[in-house]
């Protein structure tokens, strides 16, 4: 039985979290060439992951029987995907082209095919990874790593809601997520230093995207403003109000379908907490093509990514990582599905004659989510970063509904 964590208190919980999210990335802005170095290799995302699991591995805190998670994501995690999917700007995608579209279909194409794939190959030869705990519960776990693949951290929190992987199977499925992801984060950064040689290979013409270089600098420069008392509570209120119908909508469906169609378990149907996904998620599409849009303006999606570190830091907490060198198998899953990813882009990319810029910020869209698409995006330019926004809030608009029915092609797989 594990010992009582030393810190129970909610309260005390909390703070430690944001005291570790405030120390990560205040140590991020240093301008040391040592720690900037280190941040290279472990980006903060993979520090807001381990840090809080390192603390409930030694027993400093425990994700287990603290009440932070179960809060942060039942309020948070609504109000993240809507502020997300909220600056979601179709206008922007087309001025992008079909081709960069196409590049970051196939990158999610590659996640959903992928998946099932790595988990057929290694089930062939070694079918006992995916019997831990409960008997064919592996998926739920590797579900989880397909939200976040497709679309980021939110998703990946939804689908664990939804399809309800245990704790030790999580942190197995984390490790694999953050792990395999970020490296491949490394090698694309390695790229943008040699993408003129890789746009000749790929015979791709980049006029494009210096184009919307200077087309988004003067759109940021024209709309976005100091956000003010107003604004703030605009952001939060709206948040909160769609959270809150999503709620009530959620509690009048979920009963109807248990009665009704009760046999719809087995796609999770019956699970409150899919519908308050499902419609947080339309709100926010719905929301998008109206004025609220303009709230990304003030800081929208920096609101967002604000609960989605937060989110970060309280699954981390629930990782147990003795648990991760248990199941060293999931990590050949990972590394032979972003492998089938990386084929899809590449190859989408080469028939598309598209430049590695879009290759690099559609593959991070669907891998990393906001943080890490932003951070390629700026690695060719600060101005291209919304790019890497738009096309990562177009990853958590579908990430969620994607990541699903990945969950569902595994467990067939397996079935």
């Amino acid at each position: 039985m594990k010992p009582e964590p030393i810190f129970t208190n909610d309260a005390v919980v909390a703070a430690i979290l944001f005291a570790l999210l405030l120390f990560i990335f205040q140590l991020a802005k240093s301008p040391n060439k040592l720690i900037q170095g280190l941040f290279k290799i472990f980006p903060p995302i993979l520090l807001c992951y381990f840090l809080p699991g390192v603390l409930n591995t030694f027993g400093i805190i425990s994700g287990e029987s603290s009440g932070v998670y179960p809060f942060v994501s039942k309020y948070l995690l609504p109000a993240c995907l809507l502020l997300f999917t909220l600056s979601l700007d179709l206008g922007m995608l087309k001025k992008l082209g079909l081709k960069a579209l196409l590049v970051f279909l196939a990158g999610t194409l590659g996640v959903i095919i992928g998946g099932p794939l790595a988990v057929k190959i290694v089930s062939s030869f070694k079918p006992e990874v995916f019997y831990m705990g409960t008997e064919n519960e592996v998926w739920r776990g590797l579900g989880t790593i397909a939200g976040s693949w497709i679309g980021g951290g939110a998703n990946q929190t939804a689908l664990k809601e939804i399809l309800q992987p245990s704790a030790y199977v999580f942190s197995q499925c984390v490790a694999v997520d953050v792990l395999v992801a970020e490296t491949w984060l490394a090698l694309l950064l390695v790229g943008v230093v040699n993408n003129a040689k890789i746009n000749t290979w790929l015979g791709a013409d980049n006029a494009v995207v210096e184009e919307m270089k200077e087309k988004i600098t003067e759109l940021k420069n024209q709309k976005e403003r100091i956000p003010a008392f107003d604004d703030y509570l605009k952001l939060v209120a709206v948040a909160f109000i769609f959270t809150g119908i999503s709620y009530y909508l959620s509690e009048i469906i979920t009963p109807f379908v248990k009665e009704n169609y009760a046999h719809l378990e087995k796609f999770s149907l019956t699970s409150n907490f899919f519908w308050v996904v499902f419609f947080i998620t339309i709100f926010g599409i719905i929301a998008s093509r109206t004025k609220l849009r303009e709230l990304e303006y003030v800081g929208a999606s920096k609101l967002g990514s604000l609960f989605l570190y937060i989110l970060v830091a309280s699954i981390g907490m629930q990782m147990d990582l003795s648990a991760v060198a248990d199941n060293k198998w999931l990590f050949l899953v990972g590394i032979i599905w972003i492998l089938i990813h990386v084929l899809f882009v590449v190859l989408a990319s080469k028939l598309l004659k598209a430049p590695f810029f879009m290759l690099a910020v559609g593959s991070q869209a669907n891998i990393g989510g906001a943080a890490s698409a932003s951070v390629v995006a700026g690695a060719f330019h600060p101005s291209l970063v919304p790019i890497g926004v738009i096309f990562a809030v177009l990853g958590y608009a579908i990430g969620t509904y994607g990541g699903y029915l990945t969950a569902l092609l595994m467990h067939w797989v397996l079935s």
